[in-house]
């Protein structure tokens, strides 16, 4: 009879795990379905010559617009990932090792940026430096933040950390909430001041979580979309990046640079 009862179980646990493997493998199907797609209208009818030495990717290359938007891409990420992370690390710290007035509030406005439609981040970037502060011109340049910021470089870093940063923000609370805080505890029973453990002791426990909170950021930011559109607009050879790009390869019906760059943004996301 228990031996029955134990076929059973085993019989019951391969069913269980091939519905979750199933069910989640179906996703993964969709993921690759989509990446076999644009690889397949990339080579459609080419030989494996063209497709070596004469493939749209490198003709999409060879556009200058398209290179501005690569390397801008790459170091508006970059600043937006390192922002992202001199940001997260200290409010994850805080709202995991205290207890303090608005706690709840806070955590609730952090995550605001990951709710809200990309494109309303963008609009409320647009019009907060419409007024106020941002608007007065400064002395001894006679132009405002405004006009320093709004659909110029400064404006791409602005948007894509406004969004990537709230990822980052949670990445490191993650982090932590798995480090025990005994260790600060007792590096400031031995006569450390806060800010010496936290440096010694808590900062380098976190140093995967930050690893991890720099790569989701800078990711974040390759994707970013809306808010650039609307904030820091999509001028060719200015404030055009990889998502950009897509967008008015596609205004123009260039349909297979629209697929070479995201060929392109996906593997560097990958990588």
């Amino acid at each position: 009879m228990a031996i029955l009862r134990t076929r059973h179980g085993a019989l019951s646990d391969r069913l269980f795990l091939v519905c979750m493997g199933v069910i989640g493998g179906t996703y993964v199907l969709l993921i690759l379905m989509l990446l076999a797609a644009d690889a397949a209208y990339m080579v459609k009818g080419a030989s494996w010559r063209e497709i070596v030495f004469d493939n749209p990717m490198m003709h999409a290359l060879a556009k200058p617009e398209i290179r501005h938007s690569i390397l801008l891409s790459l170091i508006s990420c970059t600043l937006s990932a390192v922002l992202s992370v001199f940001v997260a690390v200290p409010l994850g710290w805080l709202l995991t090792r205290f207890r303090f007035p608005g706690r709840d509030l806070l955590d609730v406005l952090l995550d605001i940026p990951i709710v809200l439609p990309p494109l309303v981040v963008g609009l409320s970037l647009l019009i907060l430096f419409q007024y106020g502060l941002f608007a007065l011109r400064l002395p001894g340049i006679g132009r405002s933040l405004n006009e320093l910021i709004v659909y110029q470089v400064p404006a791409v870093i602005l948007a894509q950390f406004a969004v990537a940063a709230a990822f980052a923000v949670r990445t490191m609370k993650a982090t932590f909430d798995e480090i025990n805080p005994r260790c600060e505890e007792v590096a400031l029973t031995l006569g450390c001041s806060r800010a010496q453990s936290f440096l010694r002791v808590a900062l380098p426990e976190a140093g995967r979580g930050m690893l991890t909170a720099f790569t989701l950021a800078w990711a974040r930011a390759l994707g970013e979309f809306g808010p650039l559109l609307i904030f820091a607009g999509a001028t060719r050879n200015k404030t055009e990046v990889l998502s950009t790009t897509v967008f008015l390869e596609l205004s123009i019906g260039d349909l297979e640079a629209a697929v070479a760059v995201s060929l392109i943004m996906v593997l560097a996301a990958v990588v």
